[in-house]
């Protein structure tokens, strides 16, 4: 079912196309500064279809079930090979939570990509696509884009990504001088086809007076993998060159994300002010708090933090510091993910405290659940707090963005996984209504409690 676009008033409007017209740089551009760049509105990928709660925390465990089980099987496997002729390149895990939408193509189509901080490339599903999941909207059909390019596999572009090749002989799409490219997440998602250029459109509607710019993407004619009907493909927004805040030569971006129990939208912005500038907005409800943004040789396109420890309650987890040394913030990821030995640390910790029995969710990837007292009808049980203590800041989680409960069913549950390895990934969940900056000129990443719906409603 296709997600419905949000309504935003005609003055609202003309003020969203104001800031976009900003965004619209020569290739070579200095970066951006000043005030914030509106890019495109935000929602959750589940927004408006009328599921319960409950039901939505099924579909985010249900896709954090598949995500585990493909890593579980992949742990200690070699990578698989992929075809003769085609590179190979890789990203972060997706699990498809929150959509920028954006239009592609002359005359302008609309795409629903996921915000992917963990990966690269910005891909969409293209005609004619030989193996794909489905999706709501139509499949992009490059031949009826006035301005489509494939890129040649002579190109410069095409060498310097590590991802693509030429040749690819017997391809049903394209043809054998494109540049080809296989672009692989930790999930085992897989998306294939041929990398062009193409005119992108920011801020929705038909193109008219809005702001466009010419990007290179991959149009995806076999995809498969941990995907929904609600994406068409993928947005990155890693470190790496051909990300989208790379392309677009931006100092900065940020998102905030409303909850995913509401149908509301917020907004992503490209460039623009520096943290304290933006939030200085009316939007912010909590203190803003900033930690570095560390960069690892070997997974160059994450974003890494230094995080130190984590409490539950009052009571700080006897887990070495070590433990936590690779830790990335990830928007494609839903549930936050911590390493075998961390998590059970964390679940006994909350098994303590709670002191309620334990139960469950049928259906859900989640474990650490109790079982609620009748009494929980009238008055919500207490919960120790979860704080991530982060270098220079801690990162106290509202309730909401940990804690799930199920009145009907009598169940409360601990939004939070264990995934195999030593990586911890904060995931979107956690993340929600929280405004995030990335500072990619200072390695900063900046984060304060907000009401991100009122983004769009203050225009």
């Amino acid at each position: 079912m296709q997600c419905k676009a949000p309504v935003i008033s005609i003055q609202g409007m003309k003020q969203l196309v104001a800031l976009l017209v900003l965004i619209v740089l020569p290739v070579r551009a200095v970066p951006v500064s000043g005030a914030g760049v509106v890019a495109a509105l935000l929602t959750h990928a589940d927004a408006g279809h009328g599921l319960t709660r409950p039901e939505l925390v099924r579909r985010m465990a249900h896709r954090a079930r598949a995500r585990r089980r493909l890593l579980s099987a992949s742990h200690d496997d070699e990578r698989r090979p992929v075809g003769a002729g085609l590179g190979a390149g890789g990203g972060g895990i997706v699990t498809n939570e929150y959509l920028v939408r954006l239009a592609v193509g002359t005359p302008p189509r609309p795409v629903a990509l996921t915000l992917d901080t963990g990966s690269d490339l910005v891909w969409t599903q293209c005609a004619p696509c030989r193996d794909c999941f489905d999706q709501g909207l139509p499949v992009l059909d490059p031949a009826a884009s006035s301005t489509y390019a494939a890129l040649p596999c002579g190109a410069p572009r095409c060498r310097a990504l590590p991802f693509t090749s030429c040749g690819g002989g017997g391809r049903s799409w394209g043809n054998n001088r494109s540049c080809a490219y296989v672009y692989h997440y930790g999930d085992k998602s897989v998306t294939v086809g041929e990398i062009a250029t193409d005119r992108f459109t920011f801020g929705g509607g038909n193109g008219d007076g809005l702001p466009t710019r010419r990007l290179t993407f991959g149009c995806g004619h076999l995809n498969k993998g941990v995907f929904q009907s609600n994406e068409t493909g993928v947005a990155g927004f890693g470190r790496g060159r051909w990300s989208l805040p790379s392309q677009l030569n931006v100092t900065s971006f940020s998102h905030c994300f409303t909850s995913m129990f509401e149908s509301k939208s917020s907004l992503l912005t490209l460039g623009g002010a520096p943290a304290a500038a933006l939030y200085s907005h009316a939007h912010i409800s909590g203190e803003v708090r900033t930690t570095p943004l560390l960069k690892n040789p070997s997974q160059p396109s994450l974003y890494f933090l230094s995080l130190k420890g984590i409490s539950v309650g009052k009571t700080r987890l006897p887990v070495p510091e070590a433990k936590f040394r690779s830790t990335i913030i990830d928007s494609g990821a839903s549930i936050t993910t911590l390493p075998d030995q961390v998590y059970e640390a964390v679940k006994a910790e909350f098994a303590a405290q709670v002191g309620l029995p334990p139960s469950g969710v049928e259906g859900s990837a989640l474990d650490l659940c109790f079982a609620l007292p009748v009494t929980a009808l009238w008055r919500r049980p207490p919960v120790p707090s979860l704080t991530l203590h982060l270098e220079g800041a801690d990162w106290e989680l509202p309730r909401g963005n940990y804690v799930f409960e199920d009145l009907g069913a009598r169940v409360m549950c601990v939004v939070l996984d264990a995934a195999p390895g030593e990586q911890t990934v904060i995931g979107n969940f956690q993340q929600q209504n929280t405004h995030v900056v990335y500072d990619l000129e200072n390695d900063r990443l900046s984060f304060a409690s907000a009401r991100c719906d009122s983004l769009v409603a203050s225009l």
